[in-house]
Order: C-alpha cells, then structure tokens, then sequence
C-alpha cells in the first residue's frame, strides 16, 4: 500500500502542476468542459491519495509510536512528528482547498472567475503538498 500511495503521489503532483499552471495561464480565455473536467478529475485522485494515505498511516511505525509512547514524545522526535503529524495534517488540509476551489470555480458565473478560483485554490494546495513531502523517505 506504501507503495501504492508513492507512485499516486506523483498523479497528483502532475495533475495539480497541470491544472494550476493552465489555470494561471487562462485568465483571458474561456473556460470549457475540459478545463472542468481536468480540475475534477484532479479532485478525484487527491481524494484517492487521502485513502491511500490513511491506510498507509494507519498502518504505519509513526501511528504505532503514538500509540505506544504518545504524542507529547513524537512532537519530540522530528521525523516521527513530520510523518505522524505535519505530513498528514498539510496533506488534509490541501485536500480541503482543493474541493473548496472546485466547488467555488463551479459556482462562478465568469471563466475568467473560474480560473482564478481553481489557480488560486489548487496552487495553495499544491503548495502545502510540495512542503510537507518526506522527500528524502519518498524519492530516497
């Protein structure tokens, strides 16, 4: 399963880099349903990721270490703290701005509104993707 949630990493990190750069690119264009389809495409496999992931966490050494020796001793431990807390926590919260941004490009009567919702929205998820990655675990 870890290796599952590695490779659809790199789906959404595509997906989202796709969506974002376009999206800020097309502000004087119109905005079709292949643009809509891109961005909920992308909805759905961040939300395929949030699975995977919580059943990578919930079976992981970091939740095990909670459970064993509590929070207050993974806030200590820096790794343990990155992949039991920081990591998911950002992940969610990405997850939440990207379903927001979709949900508000949907309800904009203007392309040009469209577009700003989802570059924004989906570019601050990205964003928050990009600085909680474990990357010395995930490409190492």
């Amino acid at each position: 399963m870890v290796m599952l949630h590695s490779i659809w990493a790199f789906i959404v990190l595509i997906m989202l880099v796709i969506v974002v750069v376009k999206s800020f690119t097309s502000f004087t264009k119109s905005f079709t349903n292949t643009d809509l389809r891109l961005a909920l495409f992308t909805l759905i496999v961040s939300h395929i990721q949030l699975l995977l992931g919580l059943g990578v966490y919930f079976s992981s050494p970091a939740f095990k270490f909670i459970k064993e020796h509590g929070m207050g001793a993974a806030m200590k431990d820096s790794h343990v703290r990155l992949l039991a807390v920081e990591h998911p926590l950002m992940m969610i919260l990405a997850i939440v701005l990207i379903t927001v941004g979709f949900s508000k490009a949907k309800k904009e009567s203007t392309s040009q509104g469209k577009f700003k919702k989802i570059a924004f929205l989906y570019g601050a998820a990205l964003l928050l993707i990009l600085s909680r990655i474990p990357w010395g675990q995930w490409l190492g």
